[in-house]
């Protein structure tokens, strides 16, 4: 009688073992599409060139809150997981790690086009600031191209994170997401992680305070630890900065020198440096407006000994929309990534439990500038992921009395 039974299950294996051998990522070469933000500047000087319009100077807008968002509707969701036997070679693929790496001249090759763009004097102020923030969106989605190589153990890698962050006066991310957000996710304690009544607009200067102050405070304890002065370059806060010093003063150096030889006539600082700081504010903000929608209202409860429960799927608000998959590396497969802060991202999966967000991140970013929008969307989501029980949320303290006040019928009879 067992006979028959084992020959079934040998043939069942055979063909689970043929269909692993068929896996293929469907994507593979569709990551090559996440470097067109990089490509931003490029775009939108050759959309006007095309068409003589300067309109198209506000390219990298559209592309991100516009199109993305249409594509993400008519693509719909990715639903591909990577079978666990394919992660380590997906891991060691070098392909993946170039479609990262390719970002990085691209993205540098844009911000000096628009240097010479600004210098010029060609374009109006409406243009320049159309340019400045189409340079923002690649300075921004750069940030997660920074997010993913600062998280890897090659030392190359990081540096290159560094280099990337140089262009928003932001380095000091590489220091505070990974030895701080990864630490205290999802709890009051944490500046990137935005609170149930929170708007956008009041979670921004916390965030980009917080953050700031959470990297050097990082930092002056490690140099605590070791006996010796934070004040020295071998600070990563310090270092970080120093290298978007040396970037933008190598830029208005260059131009300077370029103007006195007579190849850029008529040429003011005034022309480059108020785009230059322009651009960099909107990149980081692009990623903070991420960071606001990652982790809105999600809370690790807190055990017995005082300290925080593990981060779990739970913690985090996921997305598997493909587009923004593939622009975003993966990233709105977000639990997966704090499960697993070092894995790369072609091997992020969707997991079960996390929470998911009714539209990917691009979509949702647009949803969290107009905040009733986004409370009449959002609120009942966090609500419904705790049961009704909403003191269980990471609320904003300015507004836990009037939240509990609004919600304290839909809570649980058991609770106090």
């Amino acid at each position: 009688m067992s006979a028959p039974t084992e020959g079934i299950v040998a043939e069942s294996g055979e063909r689970d073992s043929a269909a692993l051998e068929r896996w293929r990522d469907r994507k593979r070469y569709l990551w090559l599409l996440s470097l067109i933000p990089s490509a931003a500047t490029f775009i939108a000087w050759g959309l006007v060139s095309a068409t003589g319009w300067g309109g198209f100077w506000w390219a990298g807008i559209v592309i991100v809150f516009v199109l993305i968002p249409l594509i993400d509707v008519l693509l719909g969701d990715d639903g591909q997981n990577p079978p666990d036997e394919f992660i380590e070679e997906l891991e060691n693929d070098k392909f993946y790690r170039w479609c990262t790496y390719l970002y990085i001249p691209l993205q540098y090759a844009g911000l000096l086009a628009a240097v010479y763009l600004w210098a010029s004097g060609t374009l109006s102020v409406v243009e320049s600031l159309g340019l400045a923030t189409t340079v923002g969106v690649t300075a921004g989605i750069g940030i997660n191209t920074a997010h993913e190589l600062g998280h890897k153990k090659e030392e190359n890698e990081r540096w290159l994170s560094r280099i990337v962050l140089a262009q928003t006066f932001y380095g000091h991310f590489f220091i505070e997401h990974n030895r701080g957000h990864h630490v205290r996710v999802a709890t009051p304690e944490d500046p990137a992680s935005s609170r149930f009544g929170e708007s956008f607009y009041r979670f921004w200067p916390r965030t980009v305070r917080g953050s700031l102050t959470s990297a050097w405070e990082i930092e002056k304890a490690r140099f605590g630890r070791l006996g010796t002065s934070h004040w020295t370059l071998k600070n990563d806060v310090l270092n970080a900065w120093l290298m978007s010093v040396a970037l933008f003063g190598s830029i208005l150096i260059g131009l300077q020198a370029l103007s006195f030889a007579g190849l850029l006539d008529g040429y003011s600082i005034w022309n480059v440096l108020p785009y230059l700081v322009v651009q960099a504010v909107f990149g980081f903000t692009l990623l903070e407006a991420v960071n606001y929608l990652e982790h809105y209202g999600l809370r690790r409860k807190t055990l017995p000994s005082g300290r925080y429960e593990r981060c779990t799927p739970e913690h985090s608000w996921n997305s598997d929309r493909i587009c923004t998959n593939v622009l975003l590396y993966h990233l709105q497969r977000h639990s997966d990534h704090h499960a697993n802060p070092t894995r790369r991202y072609q091997t992020l999966r969707s997991m079960e439990g996390a929470p998911q967000l009714p539209a990917g991140y691009a979509t949702m970013i647009v949803v969290a500038l107009v905040p009733p929008l986004w409370r009449k969307i959002m609120d009942k989501r966090v609500l419904a992921h705790y049961n009704g029980d909403i003191t269980q949320a990471n609320i904003d303290p300015s507004k836990r009395e009037k939240v509990l006040a609004k919600f304290a019928e839909s809570a649980p009879a058991t609770k106090v």
